[in-house]
């Protein structure tokens, strides 16, 4: 049990509103503006809509390849310096992409923009596990997700008004501003006094030969979290082409889900934080699992954008669930490079997830590869449910109770 005078210091709102919470908004708004248009940068720098696809896919291979690096920037730099130079590096490739003369520069520049978000997605998820005080975890990580979220909601409306004024590039350079702006911001707040248990750094594989049994157990709960949310991104937008309806009327569905996805952040947060996070993190699952399922069964505008807003219910109910989960079982001395592995898990989980949709396409089936995805969201609900209370004391208020009554809570 931790001592208080050896607890890091609890910043207080104004400090995580301009030091945590602004910059996620501004840096995420940024990425959001490009996410759109860099398939239709790649065609106009030359390549065929198959490469263009790799090109887009490059941004999450980025991320996937920096996770675990990220945890040892963050072990040994810090987390606000961690999250200060992956703004400013953010600033040089997006520049890059912004000036491409070609689709292996534009590649490349987004492969490295991938990575760079990697690290300050992971400093921002270190810093806050280690200032917040452990009863209002929860909440401060949905509400990191949450106005991630927010960010990558209006980031698109934001670039669509200055494709309007100055074209497709113009929309790398309103992204290249944000994260000047970011750097700004997280340069100008002062930190809070954060202290580290003493000791020397530990080897990112020792980390993963200290706590496999965790990475194994519940670590395979977050990859098929992770899938299922990541396949949120394609199901609802091949579906709508399957059934005919128009671009600007996918968008409308796509936005419907992600507006009623960006309501529960903060329900979600204090749930996990008074009951236990396995409150939101089953029926969380279940219900997306259960929009999944019935996607396929949808045969037009009306039904398809009831079944999204159920998909959207279920995702934004989950809010924080993943980032909350890791900051409960993360080893305090070597709690960044631990975060590296957990967020790789999650983010391994958000690649394969399309994939078993795109296979089930590719197989002659679309409704199948959905189901498929639906059926891991049902499964991910009963590994959550066996292994969170095995490594998280928080998973249930009966768990926090056996804690508290072994002496490991005070």
């Amino acid at each position: 049990m931790t001592s208080p005078a050896a607890r890091p210091a609890s910043p207080g709102r104004r400090t995580l509103a301009l030091g945590v919470f602004l910059p996620v908004v501004v840096f995420e708004t940024g990425l959001g503006a490009i996410l759109p248009v860099v398939a239709l940068t790649a065609v106009d720098l030359g390549a065929d809509v198959a490469t263009a696809g790799v090109v887009v896919a490059l941004l999450a291979v980025g991320q996937i390849l920096g996770d675990v690096p990220a945890g040892a920037i963050a072990a040994r730099f810090g987390d606000r310096r961690a999250m200060l130079g992956a703004s400013i590096a953010a600033v040089v490739a997006l520049t890059a992409a912004a000036l491409a003369p070609s689709v292996v520069v534009l590649g490349l520049s987004l492969l490295a923009l991938g990575a760079i978000n990697a690290v300050f997605m992971l400093a921002r998820h270190s810093y806050l596990t280690e200032t917040t005080p452990v009863m209002r975890r929860a909440r401060m990580l949905s509400t990191l997700g949450g106005l991630q979220r927010v960010g990558t909601f209006i980031g698109p409306f934001v670039g669509a008004g200055v494709i309007h004024l100055s074209g497709l590039r113009g929309v790398y350079w309103l992204a290249v501003g944000t994260s000047v702006v970011t750097a700004v911001i997280v340069a100008l707040v002062p930190d809070v006094d954060h202290r580290r248990p003493a000791g020397p750094r530990v080897p990112t594989w020792h980390v993963l030969r200290d706590h496999r049994q965790v990475l194994w157990t519940l670590g395979l709960g977050v990859l098929m979290v992770g899938a299922v949310r990541g396949s949120r991104q394609i199901v609802l937008p091949l579906w709508s082409e399957h059934l005919g309806l128009a671009p600007a009327t996918t968008s409308i569905v796509f936005g419907i889900a992600g507006a009623v996805d960006m309501l529960l952040f903060y329900p979600a947060g204090r749930l996990m934080d008074r009951r236990g996070r396995l409150w939101t993190a089953i029926p969380s699952m279940l219900v997306l699992g259960a929009g999944f399922v019935a996607l396929p069964f949808t045969t037009g505008f009306g039904s398809i954008t009831v079944v999204a807003m159920v998909i959207g219910l279920g995702n934004g109910m989950g809010a924080g669930i993943l980032m909350t989960l890791g900051a409960d079982v993360a080893p305090p001395t070597s709690r960044a490079q631990f975060l590296g592995l957990w967020r790789l898990c999650q983010d391994a989980g958000g690649a394969a997830g399309p994939l078993l949709v795109a296979g089930g396409a590719a197989l002659g089936s679309l409704a199948a590869g959905i189901w498929v995805v639906g059926g891991v969201g049902v499964a991910s609900a009963g590994v959550l449910a066996r292994w969170a209370p095995r490594w998280s004391v928080h998973a249930s208020g009966a768990t926090r109770r056996r804690a508290r009554e072994a002496g490991l809570l005070d």
